[in-house]
């Protein structure tokens, strides 16, 4: 009897999962909130058009060009404080994200070698973090910026001496 209850429920679950919604007809929005039409015919081949774009990963992951100069701020072993040398860096950016509210700015925080993986993760956050507080506070509004940590993952230079373990513990700066 018991048997006989478990699969009317289970039967009675699957029937409320039921949908009659056409997959190949679901409306879609851009990130704007504008309705985006998907083209559900199928051709003759049976594929239908793509509004796929193609990506050029000859640019690093980074779509804009960005400001002329630097967009790396370096930081000194086991710290988040922007240096003071890095402040035009710092200055630059901000400048080129106020002058269009419409650019988006993506900071990549980054640590050497030394330590754990999630204390080198916290501290790429805490890096990315301190340089989008530094542009917030020179007008930038957070919305165009985005703090990511990659912690030790992509190092910029390889080596263990201390020139290369320099050059990891940064935030880049790049524009999407």
């Amino acid at each position: 009897m018991s048997r006989v209850l478990l699969a009317i429920a289970v039967a009675a679950c699957l029937a409320g999962c039921a949908s009659d919604v056409k997959l190949d007809s679901v409306p879609v929005e851009d990130k704007a909130g504008a309705a985006v039409t998907t083209g559900s015919s199928a051709g003759a081949g049976g594929a239908a058009a793509s509004a796929v774009t193609a990506v050029d990963l000859g640019k690093g992951g980074q779509d804009g060009a960005g400001p002329a100069g630097p967009n790396v701020v370096y930081f000194d072993y086991d710290s988040f404080v922007v240096k003071p040398e890095y402040q035009s860096v710092v200055e630059n950016q901000a400048r080129y994200l106020r002058a269009d509210l419409k650019r988006k700015a993506m900071l990549e925080g980054h640590t050497d070698e030394r330590g754990g993986r999630e204390y080198n993760l916290a501290l790429g956050q805490r890096r990315a973090e301190a340089v989008a507080r530094a542009m917030t506070l020179l007008g930038v509004s957070g919305g165009q910026l985005e703090a990511v940590s990659f912690g030790k993952e992509k190092p910029a230079a390889q080596g263990s001496d201390e020139a290369s373990l320099a050059k990891n513990r940064r935030v880049e700066v790049k524009y999407r």
